[in-house]
């Protein structure tokens, strides 16, 4: 299988469906995501302490607060994303798959596809992978939210700079 390249896809050629390789990244980017939320959940913790709350008490499950929590770390997991593709085209974990992000037309991608991008990513985990499984039978073999943010995902040869 041929590595894809922002040429291919100016030139019309539909780029490999990198499902796997996709796959793979996203789960080495569950990793400093991790971190991240780690990090908040401890704020929020200390703050929930702080705020009068003995230590052994927690935040009570589908409260505000625990709602607040979840959308902090959603925010954090985007932040993560939109600014690895903003600054090289490459998560941590798409480097160690030799994957960058590129706009449809070869480009770097505007920072509000990027934000789009996350934003429908997340719709399709939820939805069980079902945006990333719909490249299986695409055309054009785009995920969804390649295709809603006009971006897409390539594979680089090895040796490639990883340089956007």
């Amino acid at each position: 299988m041929n590595d894809a390249t922002a040429a291919d896809i100016t030139a019309g050629r539909k780029p490999v469906a990198l499902i796997i390789w996709r796959l793979l990244a996203l789960v080495y980017d569950f990793f400093p995501a991790l971190a991240l939320w780690i990090l908040a959940s401890a704020a929020f913790t200390l703050g929930f302490s702080l705020a009068g709350h003995t230590v052994r008490q927690n935040i009570a499950p589908f409260s505000g607060l625990q709602w607040l929590l979840w959308l902090v770390c959603w925010l954090l997991a985007g932040l993560y994303a939109v600014l690895s593709w903003r600054h090289g085209g490459q998560t941590l974990g798409m480097r160690s798959w030799r994957l960058r992000v590129i706009a449809a037309d070869g480009g770097r991608p505007s920072l509000s596809a990027l934000m789009l991008r996350y934003a429908v990513g997340s719709v399709s985990l939820l939805l069980a992978g079902a945006g990333f499984w719909w490249a299986w039978v695409d055309r054009d073999r785009l995920t969804w939210h390649d295709r809603v943010s006009k971006t897409r995902v390539l594979r680089m040869a090895k040796g490639a700079s990883g340089k956007a």
